[in-house]
């Protein structure tokens, strides 16, 4: 049975996407249990660190260099092209790692610790310089600033920060409940795979509401944004490798919140932007998919060869 479990866990995320397409008319109804699905993933993945091994790495400030200033070199590198292809290669950069990065971190063996610690540096950071970035780029130029950061650090903090806080309170008041949670990280990736349903479906809804003259827009967006996506993806990971972690960074800059994107895009870009982080949740959950294949097939041999020796 648990051959079986491990062989279906490469197929989930391509199962839920098509899913997620094929019931998009009825996905609404989920979008309410999509934030505490995201924040019982998040408690279970944090339930297996401990809170000494929360560092700030050179890993971190180097990532957090590439969001910050790759998203301002995307804007200037494609508005010549369109502003609205520029504005959506901006928010796939600016957006911060996703809350589900560590669970996917640990699966493929790498560094969770480094993982979490940077997807709250990434998260507070988009917070404090998104609307800095905004006005940058002339979106909603009445936007203040304080007003900015406190509307998306309060979507985004009570994700992040109140799990964290509750896996260390575990941790030190009580060990046996936290060692229990952190047993079941298995659980985490299908309670993604559920929120990943949900945001495919609302990201198709949306992409076939929209106007047929802008078809060629969109599908040049989508392009920019798988084009984006694999850049993350590789240079992350070429970060992490120079810092000891290229799992941790590959997914701590590729692996990109697209809910929180397309949020921040309809809030304060064009709306028609957001096509660009709907189409990086297909290209980020396929590189994803074909990593977990490979790191699944490698461990299933490494399995074989040691029943074959035993």
């Amino acid at each position: 049975m648990k051959i079986e479990v491990r062989k279906l866990k490469p197929w989930m995320m391509p199962v839920a996407m098509i899913a997620g397409a094929l019931f998009h008319h009825s996905i609404g109804l989920l979008q309410p249990t999509v934030p505490y699905l995201i924040f019982t993933m998040l408690l279970i993945a944090f339930c297996k660190v401990r809170p000494g091994e929360f560092r700030v790495t050179r890993l971190s400030w180097s990532l957090l260099a590439v969001q910050l200033g790759g998203a301002a070199a995307a804007w200037f590198a494609l508005k010549g092209v369109g502003v609205d292809v520029a504005q959506a290669a901006f928010i796939c950069i600016l957006c911060p790692t996703a809350t589900a990065a560590p669970v996917v971190t640990g699966m493929l063996g790498g560094n969770v610790a480094r993982l979490a610690t940077y997807s709250i540096i990434s998260n507070i950071a988009a917070a404090l310089a998104a609307p800095a970035f905004f006005a940058l780029i002339g979106a909603h130029p009445e936007l203040s600033f304080a007003d900015g950061v406190l509307t998306i650090a309060a979507k985004v903090a009570p994700l992040i920060l109140l799990p964290l806080l509750i896996a260390f309170s575990l941790y030190k008041f009580a060990p046996r409940v936290h060692a229990r949670i952190a047993a079941y990280q298995s659980v985490s990736f299908y309670l993604w795979s559920v929120a990943l349903i949900v945001a495919v479906g609302n990201s198709v809804t949306y992409i076939m509401g929209a106007d047929p003259g802008k078809i060629p827009e969109i599908i040049l967006i989508a392009l920019v944004a798988a084009a984006v996506c694999v850049a993350q993806f590789a240079l992350g990971r070429r970060i992490g490798a120079a810092c000891g972690d290229k799992i941790a960074g590959a997914q701590g800059l590729g692996q990109k919140n697209t809910i929180l994107a397309i949020w921040m895009a309809l809030s304060y870009l064009n709306p028609i932007a957001s096509v660009g982080p709907a189409a990086y949740i297909v290209w980020q959950n396929t590189i994803n998919s074909i990593q977990l294949y490979l790191r699944t097939r490698a461990d299933a041999n490494i399995s074989d060869g040691r029943r074959v020796n035993k």
